[in-house]
């Protein structure tokens, strides 16, 4: 048999409505922090390709921001896009839902599963935190009436619970064929990217409350000289209270910012790092389609 017959290598997307985990869960699956993460829905505005391969298993993972209803600015249009391509573009899709809990954008996400002929598996994530577990086969019967899953695992991404079964299952599924990546890369994305994905992940973690969905972040010097590796990074805003809001009192907002991301950053990029940021006002960037191309919101 050819190795490529041998081989399993295949595209699936992790999706849901915002905050149920779907990051955690793409972590988890690679064995480091490659998505952003907080408590805050919408945390993760793009697709980002997470690579896994294991022998003659290569598993390209998708996450993707969380399927809302509501559409107030382009930004949202575009992550509930990117979220819609992924669906129709993969191989197979893991829906994850959080506990016991449906909303009506769980119901969205399941509307736009029933589109596509893609096998599917959902996720029940979170079951750690529940606190009735006699719940979870009841809920699991009512779900698996409601469309055609492959399989239904409970899991729990941050404690590691199920991680292997959820795996084992996808993996199974997968088309035979070649891998499309080398077995040693990790993302599709460029460590410029990764770098503003780190800062805005500091910048929610923070200031969630106070600065909700208004800042981006423009990576404008990526350099390595030596054993250190300089980054400028411009924080957009799209008013001066926020900005204000962002650099805090004498600066101590940003240095913190600034101290935590650099951290993440010597870690996933194995280098010193001198990081450098600025704060400045762009005026309604989150709902100027030019303006969100211009910042890398494009598939």
């Amino acid at each position: 048999m050819k190795k490529a017959e041998q081989q399993r290598s295949g595209y699936v997307a992790i999706v849901g409505r915002p905050n149920v985990g779907k990051s955690t869960l793409l972590n988890h699956f690679l064995g480091q922090k490659l998505s952003i993460t907080s408590r805050k829905p919408q945390t993760t505005r793009h697709q980002i390709l997470g690579i896994k391969t294991r022998a003659e298993t290569q598993i390209i993972y998708v996450d993707t921001p969380g399927l809302h209803i509501r559409e107030p600015r382009a930004i949202n249009r575009y992550m509930n896009q990117a979220a819609g391509q992924a669906i129709r573009d993969v191989d197979v899709v893991v829906m994850v839902v959080d506990r016991t809990r449906w909303t009506e954008e769980d119901e969205l996400v399941l509307g736009e599963l029933k589109k596509v002929r893609s096998s599917s598996f959902l996720a029940i994530n979170k079951v750690d935190l529940l606190a009735d577990k006699e719940q979870l086969l009841p809920h699991i019967q009512v779900l698996a009436a409601r469309h055609s899953f492959r399989d239904i695992v409970p899991v729990s991404a941050l404690r590691q619970h199920n991680m292997e079964q959820l795996e084992a299952v996808i993996s199974a599924e997968l088309p035979r064929g070649g891998h499309f990546f080398p077995a040693t890369q990790l993302t599709d994305r460029s460590r410029r990217f990764l770098a503003a994905e780190l800062v805005r992940e500091k910048i929610t973690r923070q200031l969630g409350d106070e600065l909700p969905y208004a800042a981006t972040v423009e990576i404008e010097q990526f350099k390595q000289q030596g054993k250190v590796l300089h980054i400028d990074a411009l924080i957009l805003v799209e008013r001066e209270g926020q900005k204000h809001i962002l650099i805090g009192n004498k600066g101590g907002r940003l240095r913190s910012i600034g101290t935590e991301a650099r951290g993440d950053m010597e870690s996933l990029f194995e280098s010193q790092v001198m990081l450098r940021l600025w704060a400045k006002v762009k005026s309604g960037w989150s709902d100027d389609q030019r303006a969100l191309h211009s910042l890398g919101y494009r598939e």
